[in-house]
């Protein structure tokens, strides 16, 4: 029998707090801004949170570049402000667990800046530097440019994400020491675990081989080399056995580069992590190492069959992270759906692929503005992007030969601002999220989409996802859809159909992925469903997703 934990039974809810609510009215959410929001996510359902980085930073990557993972970054509030969160958050019944960088700093963090200064430092060791790197690969960098820096002194140091994000050297005991020492600071302020960011790329090849080129920059992709290397599993079961592996603590990787035969080794009761978010599905529009410019076809039963692989590898292994959406994501309804049916089809829609992620064994993940159907907004220039990957994917595009309206065009795709501007909870001046300017523009594409509107419909998006977290959560069926398994059914291909069992008792779910009508097997007793009148008929209308009992 699966064991129970509380964090199986969870329904989390991301946050991405410079976008969530301010309340200081400087135009830059904060930590107070999410307390005082405690209640609208208590009434949705929402059983635990996961907080993007409030730690202190230069916000290079909006908060992924820690300079001092023992302050809050002023912007967001004080150390008091995440305790007095925390406390609020328990009194309400909500766990919270952080975003922790454990693959790179900051080049503001003191040891960074001591390496930099002293090449006989201590610190110098807790980075990763070469005095000659003629005999080294020129990888390319998450972000785009060489992962390969030179300072002042004439060496260099390496960095998988943005030169402002210089790796960290995990093969240094001493620098493990001191992170340990950091995270375990952290669990004892209460929180209940950790989303672990790159997690799988700690571990690199140190020789850094000579690779040939493969793009118009002169660069070749690090992922061979710089992504779950072997000799990860030491280091992560050490990270393990000294932090959040002494009490019962959640932790969920990001873990890309993970094969779905070794996702044994890595989630389960007794291995590395409680789950992984898995980007077979959600990276199913991006071809690996190539610009966003170089758009990948996809299939639906391409993207059916990624989905329920990952479901079929984890149910042998743990428990899986059900997400759409995070701050990395484009709008799941932008990315997965037809353009010229989003208009007339987009509550469905939001609602059709809330039915599929919500009800797949595992934890549920709602992204903050999910719950309301928003879509991704509209950028007229590169200049009103933030996001410093769109900006390096902007100008590897321009490398590559696209034109400025090509790689514009790519951004708007999949800018990770899609799912970063501001949250819309009123019809007021920034949808209510700041009196004072944001510090990115507003979205510009469904202004309608409001908590105080969608509050009131009975009918809304918001609506739907209460009653979606009521289904799992607080019914008759709530024992067979969370623990029990799963079982793909194959009606037609543009149909996701599956079924949760569980001691002999059955619940069903099937989403019509388009925009036609189909035949389909009559539905006795519909327990939920997209649309105002649940017929139940042998047909599935446009986008029309249900949950129903024989």
């Amino acid at each position: 029998m699966t064991e129970r934990k509380w964090w199986k039974e969870a329904v989390f809810y991301q946050i991405y707090p410079k976008s969530f609510y301010d309340a200081n009215g400087d135009g830059i959410g904060d930590l107070k801004g999410i307390t005082q929001k405690l209640p609208y996510l208590k009434e949705l359902g929402i059983t635990a949170l996961r907080i993007c980085p409030f730690y202190q930073s230069p916000m290079v990557d909006n908060g992924y570049d820690i300079s001092d993972y023992y302050q809050v970054n002023p912007e967001f509030g004080s150390i008091e402000d995440a305790e007095e969160l925390l406390q609020c958050a328990k009194r309400y019944g909500i766990r919270v667990i952080l975003d922790m960088v454990l693959n790179h700093t900051s080049d503001q963090h003191p040891w960074f800046r001591e390496a930099c200064a002293d090449k006989n430092s201590k610190y110098r060791d807790y980075y990763i530097f070469r005095d000659d790197i003629s005999k080294a690969s020129q990888f390319r960098s998450i972000f785009g440019g060489s992962t390969w820096t030179r300072t002042e002194d004439g060496s260099w140091y390496y960095h998988t994400f943005a030169q402002q994000q210089p790796d960290l050297n995990w093969e240094n005991p001493g620098l493990r020491k001191e992170l340990y020492t950091m995270i375990n600071w952290w669990l004892d302020r209460g929180i209940s675990g950790f989303r672990l960011d790159a997690i799988t790329c700690i571990q690199k090849d140190m020789s850094f081989p000579r690779v040939e080129a493969d793009g118009a920059d002169g660069l070749c992709d690090l992922r061979n080399y710089g992504l779950n290397v072997p000799g990860i599993e030491e280091k992560l079961r050490e990270l393990k056995k000294e932090t959040y592996g002494r009490g019962d603590y959640v932790t969920v990787a990001e873990a890309p580069g993970i094969p779905g035969e070794r996702l044994e080794e890595y989630i389960g009761e007794d291995v590395f992590f409680s789950m992984i978010f898995d980007f077979s599905y959600t990276d199913i529009d991006l071809e690996p190492g190539s610009p966003w410019a170089k758009m990948r076809r996809w299939s639906l039963e391409e993207f059916k069959e990624k989905l329920f692989r990952n479901q079929r590898f984890v149910s042998e292994t743990g428990w899986a992270a059900n997400y759409l959406e995070n701050h990395d994501q484009p709008r799941s309804i932008s990315k997965y759906f037809q353009r010229k049916d989003i208009e007339k089809y987009s509550d469905q829609m939001a609602k059709a692929l809330g039915t599929l992620f919500f009800f797949l064994r595992g934890t549920p993940f709602i992204y903050q503005g999910e719950e309301l159907g928003m879509r991704n907004t509209c950028f007229s220039s590169i200049d009103e992007v933030n996001d410093v990957n769109s900006l390096g994917q902007y100008e590897r595009a321009l490398e590559e030969g696209y034109t400025r309206q090509e790689a514009l065009d790519a951004v708007n795709r999949r800018s990770r601002d899609h799912a970063r501007y501001p949250m819309q909870w009123n019809g007021d001046l920034n949808f209510g999220f700041s009196e004072g300017k944001p510090w990115i523009q507003c979205g510009q594409t469904c202004g309608e989409l409001t908590v105080e509107r969608e509050s009131v419909d009975g009918q809304s998006v918001l609506s739907y996802y209460k009653k979606m977290i009521r289904l799992r959560n607080h019914s008759p069926y709530s024992e067979v859809l969370i623990y029990g398994d799963l079982e793909e059914i194959a009606p037609d291909p543009d149909i996701i159909c599956y079924k949760r069992i569980r001691g002999g008792e059955e619940v069903r779910v099937a989403v019509n992925m388009s925009g036609k009508t189909l035949p389909f097997a009559e539905m006795r007793q519909v327990l939920l469903s997209n649309y105002e009148d649940p017929s139940g008929a042998a047909l599935l209308r446009p986008y029309e997703a249900a949950v129903w009992v024989e």
